[in-house]
């Protein structure tokens, strides 16, 4: 009875910080416009362009495990289930995270940020 009840009580923790039918990195933009368009797809993967103006950022989304390239980097301010920060993305930086994950960031730099986003499907 205890381990159900541990288990239980896990489950409810692990959840609370998940913001449930977030849209997919395509489907979210930024106060209605789009960010985000399809330079590839196939039945694996799907490879986006995202393109961040200055003041422009992306409404909560979850992404699928993928992989990311800055063409053009930029400062940001992360939301995520760790809290808020500052982050600054070099030009040709890249990132991976092989779980699903979700977050809203903000270009809050003077330059426009571009990223190529590959998920697995």
């Amino acid at each position: 009875m205890r381990i159900l009840i541990f288990c239980c009580f896990a489950v409810i923790l692990l959840t609370c910080n998940q913001k449930p039918n977030l849209p997919d990195p395509l489907e979210a933009g930024w106060k209605g416009e789009k960010v985000c368009e399809v330079v590839h797809e196939d039945d694996d993967i799907r490879v986006l362009k995202c393109t961040f103006p200055p003041n422009v950022g992306h409404e909560w989304h979850r992404h699928q495990p993928h992989f990311g390239f800055a063409l053009s980097g930029g400062t940001f301010k992360i939301k995520d289930d760790k809290g808020t920060r500052t982050v600054e993305v070099k030009t040709g930086t890249a990132f991976s995270n092989q779980e699903v994950t979700q977050h809203e960031v903000l270009n809050i730099g003077d330059s426009t940020a571009i990223f190529l986003i590959t998920e697995h499907k």
